[in-house]
């Protein structure tokens, strides 16, 4: 099998964007920077193939027909690929090298480097990662303004959507059911600095425009049940690609309608993934959380001591500013507890990773040892 780590990693921008007529994934984000890396790849009798939705040890990749060039969906083994950990497995998303010709079912080789990736803890006390969806550039966050928004939620998926490498867009749906939706606005503006936040209804079409001009190339939709990503997904799709139903009256809780992440075509250019509601949303670490609340972050470079601890240091300027109202202490503490798990995912991370190299290690120590006891 080919071995993608020998692949160098690219961009999927849309800078390099090729004539659809001549490269039919290019209305996927296939570019002609992502056929130049493929090269190799194509040498070795693989075809270029974008993931669109997985299940089960096989996966449904979109690919040109290499007969007639034309579009086509296959359904294709994944189990190649798929013996490694949560992350570096097939995802919807991912650019996949196929093997058409394998037996019983065409197979994915290999997979892609990644231009970014959205990643959360696994549920449960477990610090392993789980990838949601791969090569996004945008992450929409949607919140239903049917019930008053969580800001401390939105701050945590800010904190995940960040920390992929995409850019994230807050999304408050439902506007039709509020009279106060731009105050709400103003609210969720508030604790997420440099985010475009913006206010829709696919019942009376508000906002949606905007919306579509915020989506272009590779667009993840992310939030809990019943906050209306699936009706997001098929209002900019312009048909109904996926089921809905409606949220309960009593508390506005969705169910699991949306049970798989898939990746579907817009007819406007670009492709959006609709995922499952998150009941929870574990941090994997990284950047994200300093990103997310980048004003508490600029407000601690003008402490007096560069390694300040926010607490009862002298000339603080982040306690400066929650006594005097400038930054509220609900969003300290959101800030505070983020960091906290942050912190134990990179100790977790670390310290696995260190359990591999011992384990690694003892299992050399005891060739080498093996070794030496045999008799010429």
């Amino acid at each position: 099998m080919f071995n993608a780590a020998s692949v160098p990693s690219f961009s999927l921008s849309s800078s390099d964007s090729l004539d659809s007529l001549d490269f039919p994934l290019a209305g996927y984000g296939w570019t002609a920077e992502s056929e130049e890396y493929f090269a190799p790849l194509a040498e070795a009798g693989l075809t270029p193939a974008r993931i669109v939705r997985v299940d089960r040890g096989q996966c449904d990749v979109v690919l040109a027909d290499p007969a007639t060039g034309e579009l086509c969906t296959v359904r294709a083994d994944t189990r190649s690929v798929g013996d490694a950990d949560m992350i570096n497995c097939p995802c919807t998303g991912d650019w996949a090298a196929v093997d058409l010709a394998a037996e019983p079912m065409p197979s994915v080789a290999a997979l892609l480097p990644r231009s970014t990736a959205i990643i959360r803890k696994v549920a449960g006390k477990r610090s392993d990662g789980q990838v949601l969806a791969a090569n996004v550039d945008t992450v929409l966050i949607a919140a239903s303004l049917a019930a008053e928004p969580d800001l401390g939620r939105i701050e945590r998926f800010l904190a995940l959507a960040w920390e992929s490498g995409a850019e994230p867009v807050v999304v408050l749906t439902k506007a039709d059911l509020v009279d106060d939706a731009d105050f709400i606005r103003s609210d969720v503006e508030s604790i997420a600095p440099g985010v475009t936040v913006l206010v829709v209804s696919a019942e009376t079409g508000e906002g949606v425009d905007v919306l579509r001009a915020c989506t272009p190339g590779t667009t993840a939709v992310i939030g809990q049940s019943g906050v209306g990503k699936s009706t997001l997904t098929n209002v900019l799709a312009g048909a109904e690609v996926m089921a809905v139903q409606q949220a309960r009256a009593v508390d506005q809780k969705g169910r699991h309608t949306t049970t798989t992440r898939e990746l579907t075509l817009l007819p406007g250019g670009g492709v959006l993934i609709d995922t499952p509601g998150l009941r929870e949303v574990g941090l994997y670490g990284g950047e994200g959380v300093a990103m997310a609340f980048s004003d508490i972050e600029e407000l601690a470079e003008g402490c007096r001591f560069h390694d300040c601890g926010h607490h009862t240091e002298p000339g603080c300027a982040v306690q400066a500013a929650l006594a005097d109202g400038t930054l509220p202490q609900r969003r300290m503490d959101s800030y505070l507890k983020l960091q906290r798990e942050s912190e134990w995912i990179a100790s977790r991370s670390d310290a696995r990773l260190a359990s591999a190299r011992l384990k690694k290690w003892k299992v050399i120590t005891k060739s080498v040892r093996a070794r030496g006891t045999v008799k010429p």
